[in-house]
């Protein structure tokens, strides 16, 4: 018979000689999954706590003939000394046209002046949809004219809103 003999060549079958060790040499097989679920959990509560902000637009006037209606956001309203700056929302049931862009409503923000009822426009942005949303067809950013409040209509109801001690 012959004697059992080992083989010089190392066996890739069976581990190697070594100690055992109380701890995972790789921990990040562990990881990924944990890194994972983290993940997804910022992800839900990110979209779950993201509310989009919207301003709370408040109707001034309505208009059946003219299919517009006018409203404002009494949270932009900034004073400053005697003037006061507001945002103001025109929304068109009928699609209007400007320098061959169309348009269904028209953001502006105004400056009144409370002392001598007057008013102007600061920023002039028309959109291709409803309610201050979809594309900007016309964007004027200036310091338009100052113009007189009328006695009756639309401006004067606007610098009363504006004016009006809150």
């Amino acid at each position: 018979m012959r004697p059992l003999r080992l083989s010089s060549h190392p066996s890739y079958n069976t581990p190697p000689c070594e100690a055992a060790m109380p701890f995972s040499i790789r921990p990040f097989r562990c990881l990924p999954l944990t890194y994972c679920k983290g993940f997804l959990f910022l992800i839900t509560l990110l979209l779950l706590s993201s509310s989009p902000a919207y301003a709370e637009w408040v109707v001034v006037s309505g208009n059946d003939e003219s299919g517009m209606t006018v409203y404002v956001d009494p949270d932009t309203r900034l004073p400053k000394g005697k003037l006061l700056k507001m945002w103001i929302l025109y929304n068109f049931t009928r699609v209007r046209t400007v320098a061959g862009e169309s348009y269904f409503s028209n953001k502006v923000h105004g400056e009144y002046d409370c002392a001598q009822a007057r008013h102007r426009t600061l920023v002039d942005m028309r959109f291709s949809s409803t309610m201050g949303f979809g594309k900007v067809v016309y964007n004027k950013s200036s310091q338009g004219k100052w113009a007189p409040v009328a006695p009756e209509g639309l401006n004067q109801i606007l610098w009363k809103l504006a004016c009006q001690k809150p």
